[in-house]
């Protein structure tokens, strides 16, 4: 259930091969969630500027059902920003993680809701 989605203006030829695939792991390490249900999607060669530059940047959505607050996102947040740093080239200071803490019954999959998969 867990989903990152990242808009950025890095070229779609400087994103690594398997990196959605790295930040699934990521994300699915961090939040606790089992790796199955993680998906993580990059839309490059987005049209932004951060700060008025138009250096690497991005916008960043964490969505999952439960796993988020306070405490918890500083530790999502540091795990996400030190990957996407490496592997995108974004500074940490040019990209913002927004955290979405999703109700079980907001959340469809497999033909029903999380509501009904977790009980």
């Amino acid at each position: 259930m867990p989903h990152l989605k990242i808009d950025t203006n890095v070229p779609r030829g400087k994103i690594p091969a398997g990196i959605e695939k790295e930040l699934c792991k990521v994300i699915a390490d961090t939040l606790g969630k089992p790796l199955n249900y993680c998906c993580v999607t990059i839309n490059p060669d987005q049209v932004m500027s951060f700060g008025g530059d138009d250096g690497p940047c991005g916008q960043a959505i964490l969505m999952s059902i439960g796993q988020l607050g306070v405490a918890e996102n500083k530790k999502h947040s540091k795990a996400i920003f030190e990957k996407v740093q490496a592997a995108l080239g974004i500074p940490k200071t040019k990209m913002y993680i927004h955290f979405i803490d999703a109700k079980s019954a907001d959340v469809g999959y497999d033909g029903t809701t999380f509501h009904d998969i977790l009980g």
